[in-house]
């Protein structure tokens, strides 16, 4: 190897440490590349929040356009965006809960079940309610393979169970425009209508 080579291998070393590191510096970690995008959402045979007697299984998704929302009462976040998620919920948009606790374990040993329900109960009377039930993720085998790494992440499911959009982070106003509504009208079928400007009559 020629003399000039050895000079200039450190410095390409350097450069392509530099490239890597300024690229993460500017990535945004809410926008990674998500595994489970145009992936059926995955199965599952989990018990209602609030009443254990209740199973759901992906049959929830038959026909029905469904936001699951993974959420928790330790989860500040969760918090603030639940009010808008309300307001959505209002509007006819078809929330679901994926609700799993960090402080309770397989065996409840930490946090009791009941405890668990009253403190939801406390939080969405506090926020506004926008689920029309909760799934409860008992052991988070379902928020693991969805790739779930913390709470909120949100899911846009179509009617066939096909996951169509996953959002890191708190939904908003912003968000929900910028991600979910293009893909929601796409699966309504809703086309956007252009703008008519009238004429004043002369």
């Amino acid at each position: 190897m020629s003399r000039l080579a050895w000079f200039l291998l450190p410095l390409i070393l350097f450069l392509t440490i530099c490239v890597f590191l300024f690229k993460g510096l500017y990535s945004d970690p809410m926008e990674r590349e998500s595994e489970v995008l145009a992936e059926p959402f995955p199965a599952f045979s989990l018990p209602d929040l609030m009443d254990e007697t209740i199973i759901y299984d992906n049959s929830i998704f038959d026909g029905q356009i469904t936001v699951v929302n993974v959420w928790g009462v330790w989860c500040i976040t969760c918090a603030i965006e639940l009010p808008y998620l309300t307001q959505l919920s209002q509007e006819g948009i078809r929330f679901v809960g994926l609700y799993y606790d960090q402080d309770i374990d397989p065996d409840f040993g930490i946090k009791t079940v009941t405890r668990v329900r009253t403190e939801v109960n406390e939080m969405l009377s506090r926020t506004g309610n926008p689920f029309e039930f909760n799934i409860f993720d008992v052991y988070r085998d379902t928020s693991l393979d969805l790739g779930v790494t913390g709470a909120p992440e949100t899911f846009l499911v179509d009617e066939n169970g096909v996951i169509r959009v996953h959002h890191l982070g708190d939904v908003n106003e912003r968000v929900w425009a910028a991600k979910f509504k293009p893909v929601l009208d796409e699966l309504q079928g809703v086309v956007a209508q252009p703008v008519v400007e009238e004429l004043a009559s002369e």
